[in-house]
């Protein structure tokens, strides 16, 4: 889900981020030009009615009310002496809407008035020879209130917030309706593992690149599952198939060890007993790979320890620190593994003594096996851990064994939810093992 969220966040941002540029930047052009715009088109309209009323002055004299002209209906008619002589409807009686009158040379006057109830737009035209003697012909309009309004800036920045908070929740509803069927596909392939490829993601119904997408991943995984299946009855296979001859060889060296000339005999005893362990290792990781399950009871993890120590032999002397009632939950065979393992890579390199300890830290119980040996570089530490890895020339105690045994280890403690690694022991090699408390 972080996934989906993440590619709809950013999608969302950007979006609210080009179009709120875009949409302020025409906010704040709208604020610098209408003004002026509008008062132009005020003007242009005030301009046309009192030039027509000053043609109309030129032959006839109102006995009335001025008729409105195109949407203005404020007109008046002022004589030399500033009367007024003929107005509209809605100025019969007032008083001059201006005392701008056009200057010597010019015919023409504009002027803007604000009275109590607004500001007027006025425009005149003299005609020396009308009805009414020497006139002025007056047209005005009245100015939209937002034009006189701080409410303008206010409405259109109001406006376009609005705007981009509906952008804004239509690109992430948007993007989160096509971006669904991905998320699931994601959230399938994350429910796949190497132990379990049997599982597909869903196939959406839509018919577009994102249902082609779901059966290309899903082809891509039955391909997957075929390899790896392939690949582990091979290594099950070729474990199973070369036990039967080297039980059979090892029958039989046993037997001619009997002879008195049996240093060859015994020399070739001890290859087929290692090659007996790496069938047994590639065996083990097979069925660790495949996450073959065990039972698994509980255990005591420092009596477990001390029966390992005694069961097998040592070539150096060890100290043990147990801390008793420490239990941990897992599968008494495969923890003996482990623990072997770790004895055995300490017991092989160590060159005086081993020490082991085992104690509790909050809720986990903690396996140290620390040897006396060259050490393991820092750069080495997790390369340790890699399958088929030896470091024999730097810990050339002796042949060095299959070069499985750490990784195991490690395999198995993780699938006991818990961790080996190489801890800091300075000059010595310090194994640590850690396994949740029962």
């Amino acid at each position: 889900m972080v996934f989906g969220r993440s590619i709809r966040a950013r999608m969302t941002i950007a979006t609210v981020v080009v179009f709120g540029a875009v949409l302020f930047a025409w906010v704040l052009m709208m604020l610098l030009t209408y003004p002026a715009r509008a008062r132009a088109d005020l003007i242009d309209q005030a301009d046309e009615a009192s030039r027509h009323l000053a043609m109309l002055i030129s032959r006839q004299r109102f006995t009335g009310p001025i008729p409105p002209r195109k949407g203005v209906f404020l007109m008046q008619v002022m004589d030399r002496e500033g009367r007024v002589v003929a107005a509209n409807a809605g100025l019969t009686g007032r008083p001059p809407l201006t005392r701008a009158r056009p200057t010597e040379g010019y015919s023409r006057v504009q002027d803007r008035v604000c009275l109590p109830d607004g500001c007027l737009i006025v425009v005149g035209m003299s005609h020396p020879d009308s009805v009414y003697g020497p006139a002025v012909a007056y047209a005005a309009l009245r100015e939209p209130f937002l034009l006189r309004s701080p409410f303008l800036p206010l409405l259109l920045s109001g406006s376009a917030v609005v705007l981009v908070a509906l952008l804004g929740w239509g690109a992430w509803y948007g993007t989160g309706r096509v971006l669904a069927p991905v998320e699931r596909i994601r959230w399938g392939l994350e429910c796949i593992s190497a132990q379990n490829l049997s599982r597909r993601v869903d196939v959406p119904g839509t018919g577009d690149e994102v249902a082609q997408l779901a059966v290309t991943v899903n082809d891509t995984l039955a391909r997957l599952e075929d390899a790896v299946e392939r690949n582990r009855r091979f290594v099950s296979d070729a474990s199973h198939e070369l036990r039967s001859p080297i039980a059979g060889l090892m029958v039989r060296l046993e037997a001619g060890m009997e002879n008195p000339d049996a240093a060859d005999w015994q020399a070739a005893f001890d290859d087929a007993q290692r090659l007996s362990d790496i069938v047994h290792d590639l065996l083990l990781v097979a069925r660790l790979d495949a996450g073959v399950e065990t039972d698994k009871e509980r255990l005591d993890l420092g009596a477990l320890v001390e029966e390992e120590v005694a069961r097998r032999p040592s070539r150096l002397p060890l100290t043990m620190d147990v801390e008793p009632g420490l239990f941990v939950r897992g599968s008494r065979l495969r923890l003996c593994r482990v623990l072997t393992n770790l004895l055995a890579n300490a017991d092989r390199y160590g060159d005086s003594r081993v020490w082991v300890s085992v104690r509790g830290q909050g809720d986990e119980a903690v396996v140290e096996v620390l040897d006396d040996g060259p050490g393991i570089p820092v750069e080495m530490r997790e390369r340790v851990f890699e399958r088929f890895t030896r470091l024999d020339q730097t810990r050339s105690r002796d042949a060095g064994g299959s070069g499985l045994g750490l990784p195991i280890a490690r395999d198995i403690a993780r699938a006991h939810g818990g961790t080996l690694e190489v801890g800091d022991g300075g000059p010595r090699t310090r194994m640590v093992l850690r396994l949740p408390r029962d």
